[in-house]
C-alpha cells in the first residue's frame, strides 16, 4: 500500500511539473513578441556556430548582415558565436536592427557582443525559438553549419511547402557545400521517389553572390508587403 501510495505521489509531482511548464514556455513566447515585433522588417541568417573570425564563411556572413542591413532589413540570429556573431556584427556595421535568439545549452553557446541589448531574447526551448526565428523573417539566408542549420532549412521550407507560413525567399550560400543537398533533393526527392513537386525546388535559391543574396531578397519584395508571416 505504501509503494502504491508513493508511485501515485511521484506521478502527481510530474504531472504538476508538466502544468507549470506550460507557464514556462508561455512567457518565452511572451518576451519573444514583445521585443521582435519592434525591430520592423528582417531576415534570419543561420550557419555554424564553430566557424571562426578569420574563416572565409564568417567574412561572407558580415558582408551579406551588412549589405541587408545598409537596404533597411534587421538582422535575426541565433545570438551565439560563429555565423551568428558575424551576422549580428555585419547588422550593426550598416546601421541596422541586430537581434539575436539565443538558446541556452551546456556547451558552445554563448550570446555575442553585437546584438543590440534591447533585441536580446534568451530561450529554453528549442520550438519556441524557431516560432520566432520564422515570423519574424522575410526572408532566410542559410550559411555553412552542421545539424542545426540543417533543422531550421527544412524547417522553413517545409513550413512554406505546406502553407503554413507566407512564402519568403529561403536562400542557401556557397555552392560547393551546399550543391550535392540540392542535386540529391532533385535526383533523388523530386525525380526517383516524387517525394515532392518539380515546384517545390522554386522555394530554394543557390548562390555564391553576396550581391545576388541582396538582389533575391529586395526583388521577391517589390510587389509585396512586409509583414510578419502568421
Amino acid at each position: 500500500m505504501i509503494a502504491k501510495r508513493t508511485k501515485q505521489k511521484n506521478w502527481n509531482e510530474i504531472k504538476t511539473h508538466d502544468s507549470w511548464q506550460i507557464f514556462k514556455v508561455m512567457s518565452e513566447f511572451v518576451e519573444g513578441f514583445e521585443k521582435m515585433n519592434k525591430i520592423g522588417p528582417s531576415v534570419t541568417i543561420f550557419g555554424s556556430a564553430r566557424t571562426k573570425p578569420d574563416a572565409v564563411h564568417y567574412k561572407q556572413a558580415q558582408k551579406i548582415a551588412k549589405r541587408l542591413a545598409k537596404e533597411g532589413f534587421g538582422i535575426i540570429t541565433g545570438g551565439g558565436p560563429g555565423i551568428m556573431e558575424a551576422a549580428n556584427k555585419g547588422a550593426q556595421k550598416g546601421k541596422g536592427a541586430s537581434a539575436g535568439l539565443n538558446i541556452e545549452l551546456p556547451f558552445e553557446q554563448e550570446s555575442n557582443p553585437y546584438i543590440d541589448p534591447d533585441k536580446l531574447v534568451d530561450f529554453n526551448y528549442f520550438f519556441v525559438r524557431k516560432v520566432m526565428f520564422v515570423k519574424y523573417a522575410q526572408a532566410f539566408v542559410v550559411m555553412p553549419g552542421g545539424f542545426g542549420t540543417l533543422d531550421e532549412f527544412f524547417e522553413a521550407v517545409t513550413l512554406i511547402q505546406t502553407l503554413k507560413i507566407d512564402k519568403f525567399p529561403v536562400i542557401l550560400f556557397d555552392s560547393a557545400f551546399w550543391g550535392g543537398l540540392v542535386e540529391w533533393i532533385k535526383k533523388t526527392l523530386r525525380d526517383e521517389y516524387q517525394y515532392i513537386s518539380p515546384k517545390d525546388l522554386d522555394l530554394i535559391h543557390l548562390t555564391d553572390d553576396i550581391e545576388e543574396v541582396v538582389k533575391i531578397i529586395k526583388d521577391f519584395y517589390k510587389k509585396r508587403n512586409l509583414s510578419p508571416n502568421f
